[in-house]
């Protein structure tokens, strides 16, 4: 598939948009689970609309693979538009308490209704929603202090509605990751597809892949040069890739690069974050 026409909306994802309009009504709050690499970009349109003026907390996650300074600047964006944000690495579980607080004190209107009624407050029923593969099992599985939900590197793996209770009062609803129908802007879809919200299994890894080194290149040049050991990076993202794959070895019989195989270690070693905390959207 022709990256400027890459598009990924597979049957479940719709199936996917009727479950969180079927119980949206169920809930006190939805947390925006986005990417903190790409906060804009991982902004999915669709669910503003299904969400309309519920309320909402955003949340960073991958924090750790993005640019510190971009992060914050993000966090004042959305604060400064009164968007309750709060960003997080769901694997050291840096924000989680942070987040926790935000949850139960933007629900509090609702939960301490009963407790003025005279009765026990309940806890705060929250929904998380995001795009594919943004990591909403890690930070589940953090806030829940076990492994409730099944974690796989796949777009598309949690598909079914579940309901995990929180011992400090949050009872979160899981929904499976979501998409949109049409992507308008090229360079959305790729970034997407780098951060691994679209399956590589759907388009043409090489322009993709190259595009992706040519804006590292542009935007960290560091974190190749010491990832892949390289005094110099070539203008060419072509001529990049081919001197990563022989740098790392990738090669096949009579010394041909194995462009297959250096494409997904590039993929795999930006996704991992070996190659520097670099933000793909800035402000």
């Amino acid at each position: 598939m022709d990256e400027k026409n890459l598009q990924w909306f597979p049957g479940h994802m719709k199936k996917a948009e009727r479950l969180i309009r079927e119980n949206l009504s169920l809930v006190d709050l939805v947390i925006e689970l986005l990417d903190a690499r790409i906060p804009a970009s991982s902004q999915n349109p669709l669910l503003r609309e299904i969400l309309g003026d519920k309320a909402r907390l955003i949340v960073l996650g991958k924090a750790d693979l993005a640019d510190k300074k971009s992060v914050d600047a993000w966090l004042k964006k959305f604060r400064d538009e009164n968007i309750s944000a709060v960003a997080v690495d769901a694997v050291k579980g840096t924000g989680i308490k942070n987040l926790i607080a935000l949850a139960k004190s933007i629900a509090a209107p609702k939960t301490n209704k009963f407790a003025r009624a005279g009765a026990k407050p309940r806890s705060a029923r929250v929904m998380i929603v995001g795009i594919p593969n943004v990591g909403k099992s890690s930070l589940i599985n953090r806030l829940a202090g076990t492994n409730h939900v099944k974690i796989e590197n796949r777009p598309g793996v949690t598909r079914a509605k579940q309901w995990i209770k929180i011992a400090d009062g949050l009872d979160l609803l899981d929904m499976p990751g979501i998409l949109w129908p049409k992507f308008d802007d090229a360079d959305v879809a790729l970034k997407l597809s780098w951060t691994y919200a679209i399956s590589d299994e759907i388009h043409d890894l090489e322009p993709t892949v190259t595009k992706l080194l040519a804006t590292l290149a542009e935007k960290n040049p560091a974190g190749l040069r010491e990832r892949y050991k390289l005094d110099e990076l070539p203008t060419d993202a072509h001529e990049l890739l081919n001197l990563i794959g022989r740098k790392r070895g990738c090669l096949v019989k009579g010394g041909e690069i194995d462009t297959e195989k250096v494409l997904r270690l590039v993929l795999t070693d930006f996704r991992s974050g070996k190659l520097g905390r670099v933000t793909l959207d800035e402000l």
